[in-house]
């Protein structure tokens, strides 16, 4: 409109460039048209990440109705030729997630040595558990999958826990199961009758029990977000990949690979709470453990103390469906 204002008053073509700072030319062509030029929406430019969503999409797929990180299937696709950034990635897979707002926990500290953190997590449909324990201040945590709950299997992961930490926490806390207490303030507020076989364990460690308040799960909110960071970062892209590949998931091949697991990605990622490595923390955090005595040679206790029946969930083991090899190959090739 300017362009043809200027020009009815009788300006040159030159005069009119000099004056609205465009070339000679472009007032030509402005002019010419009988208006300002239309541009149409761009198009769109491909993506690294074009040929990889198909398998994203299928890895997610996969998965429902649980959920895999972005990070995790952010670590796959590199080993299929991807060479763009995790950013991307991430970006992609998020936008498949349903928004969900969870309820803040409030996060409480403990001093380096003072707590560890222990629950079970249990993945019905494949018939195992997992025992997981969690470090209150490094954050450092071990599991081990198993296939029932009973006391003899809970005190052999403890051990298994102490040796992997290299030392001994000045309390335990758990939830309120029976393999660990058996009757709440049976001897006044605060004290509780626990199940022999684990007091018995307690005073060789040297470790104090210590309950969570019932229906209160989030008292050891640090190692419920680990189990939750467990089945969604390792459980669930595990046995989806072995689904997809016609393979189940068996106790051997879960605890094979939850050790590379935690070594390589639980262990020595940067904490989204602490905001540092909790394999680092862990080596600070040792000299404050309690030392390992000798090995602990304690009889398990009879199923029933003090007219209680201790129950524990137990699950029908599943065999090796293949040689372990099998397993092997398939996730160093998804890998």
């Amino acid at each position: 409109m300017e362009l043809g204002i200027l020009r009815r008053q009788g300006k040159s073509l030159r005069e009119i460039a000099v004056e609205t700072g465009l070339a000679v030319n472009t007032v030509t062509k402005y002019l010419a048209g009988g208006g300002a030029p239309s541009y149409g929406p761009r198009a769109a430019r491909g993506s690294k990440l074009d040929p990889y969503k198909a398998y994203l999409d299928s890895r997610v797929e996969a998965a429902r109705p649980h959920w895999i990180p972005a990070t995790v299937v952010a670590r796959e696709i590199p080993g299929q030729g991807y060479a763009g950034c995790e950013r991307l990635v991430s970006r992609y897979v998020r936008a498949l997630k349903p928004v969900s707002v969870e309820e803040p926990l409030v996060r409480f500290e403990t001093a380096p040595g003072q707590q560890l953190q222990v629950d079970w997590i249990e993945f019905k449909r494949e018939r195992l558990a997992a025992f997981v324990a969690t470090l209150g201040h490094s954050r450092a945590a071990y599991v081990e999958y198993v296939s029932d709950e009973r006391i003899e299997t809970l005190i052999a992961c403890h051990i298994g826990a102490f040796e992997f930490f290299g030392g001994v926490a000045r309390e335990v806390l758990y939830d309120n199961v029976k393999t660990v207490v058996i009757e709440r303030e049976a001897f006044g507020p605060g004290l509780h009758r626990y199940h022999p076989s684990l007091w018995d364990l307690a005073k060789h460690y040297g470790f104090r029990p210590r309950l969570c308040r019932p229906y209160r799960a989030q008292t050891k909110g640090k190692v419920e977000r680990f189990n939750r960071y467990l089945r969604y970062s390792f459980h669930v892209p595990l046995l989806t990949r072995l689904r997809q590949a016609g393979l189940g998931l068996d106790r051997e091949t879960a605890n094979v690979e939850v050790r590379r697991w935690l070594r390589e990605v639980a262990n020595v990622r940067v904490h989204g709470e602490t905001e540092r490595v909790p394999a680092e923390v862990l080596v600070e955090e040792r000299a404050a453990l309690l030392g390992l005595p000798a090995p602990y040679r304690g009889a398990i206790a009879p199923a029933r103390a003090a007219g209680v029946a201790l129950a524990a969930r137990a699950f029908t083991p599943v065999p090796p469906q293949h040689d372990l090899g099998v397993y092997d190959r398939l996730l160093e090739v998804a890998a």
